[in-house]
């Protein structure tokens, strides 16, 4: 296979990963404040407070193998939305700090503080990572050098906000179902039902925005014209979220777990193919984007950073293996908790 087409898919496993992987605990902040006591609010960070992290090692992992591995594309992405990554580094850090300081004091205006920042950085960066991903199937404005020459508020608009808002139902209805996994009693009703309106209101998103991308931008489909066994990825897709209603009706909620997992890695697909071959798409001229090709680093890179990628990504795999091993079961509100 072509290095340059292996390293697209390579970066695509990446990011699945790390959407598969946190996009639960994402969804667990922004679901955050339905939580009615503090006993609930700490059971819900018990359940991710031993693996939000390490989930965010695929995010690392995935920006360091851009840089490397497509250094061209990395600097007009990082330069060009320069404001718009620095909000989504201060929503990430906001939210790993609310997470461990929540618990240092027993105030209640303390902890209300850190559980709307929890909540408020969680939805954040998820609606940023969702424009990002408009944007750049939408493409933005590049010049001659492939430098982005639009504002931040070019980067705001409808189309894109709608798309920011699509992973946010997403990753709650994914983490209400791990919740439900992690948690009994009352609360595990509670969240029976919150299982049902995310799901519902992602539906509801996901035909609203497969419908705007085909009539705005009807390029997106193209490869799918291009490569009929692509389709296999939207059966795929349709299939998960359908199943999704049937496993919580029939009370299979492992198995509602794993098919909200294959729809996000379904998306991740999707998203990859109406990207391809580009990696970052040009508006105003076609020809100044940034391709596979163009934006990628020689040969001999590619290679190397093939040899290291297959020495580093056993271990990131098995140490995910172990923690969500280790970590298994119901969750439980322990004063060494969160």
């Amino acid at each position: 296979m072509d290095l340059h087409i292996l390293w697209f898919v390579i970066l695509g496993a990446l990011l699945a990963g790390y959407a598969i992987l946190d996009g639960f605990d994402l969804g667990v902040g922004i679901l955050h404040p339905l939580a009615r006591t503090d006993r609930e609010r700490r059971l819900f960070l018990n359940a991710i407070g031993p693996l939000w992290d390490g989930n965010e090692v695929w995010l690392v992992t995935f920006g360091g193998a851009l840089f490397a591995m497509f250094p061209e594309a990395y600097a007009t992405i990082f330069s060009g939305f320069y404001l718009a990554f620095m909000v989504l580094l201060f929503a990430l850090i906001a939210r790993a700090v609310s997470i461990e300081f929540r618990g240092k004091m027993h105030a209640e205006g303390w902890r209300r503080f850190w559980d709307w920042t929890f909540f408020g950085s969680s939805l954040t960066a998820t609606v940023i990572f969702g424009v990002g991903v408009g944007n750049a199937i939408g493409g933005v404005p590049l010049d001659e050098r492939g430098a982005y020459i639009g504002t931040l508020s070019d980067l705001l608009h409808p189309y894109a906000l709608l798309i920011g808002l699509l992973p946010a139902a997403l990753f709650a209805m994914h983490g209400a179902i791990y919740l439900f996994l992690k948690t009994s009693g009352g609360v595990q009703e509670r969240l029976g039902r919150w299982m049902w309106h995310t799901w519902g209101l992602f539906l509801f998103l996901y035909l609203v925005a497969t419908i705007l991308t085909l009539l705005r931008y009807p390029h997106a489909a193209t490869n799918f014209q291009r490569h009929p066994w692509a389709v296999i990825g939207i059966i795929l897709n349709l299939l998960a979220i359908t199943n999704i209603p049937r496993a919580l009706f029939r009370q299979r909620y492992a198995e509602a777990f794993l098919c909200s997992s294959i729809t996000i890695a379904c998306m991740v697909f999707l998203f990859a193919m109406a990207l391809y071959p580009n990696m970052l798409v040009a508006s105003n001229d076609a020809d100044r984007s940034w391709t596979i090709v163009n934006a990628a680093s020689s040969e001999k890179t590619l290679r190397i950073g093939l040899l290291i990628a297959g020495i580093g990504m056993p271990f990131v795999l098995a140490y995910t293996g172990i923690v969500y091993w280790t970590f298994r079961g119901k969750v439980k509100t322990e004063e060494a908790g969160y």
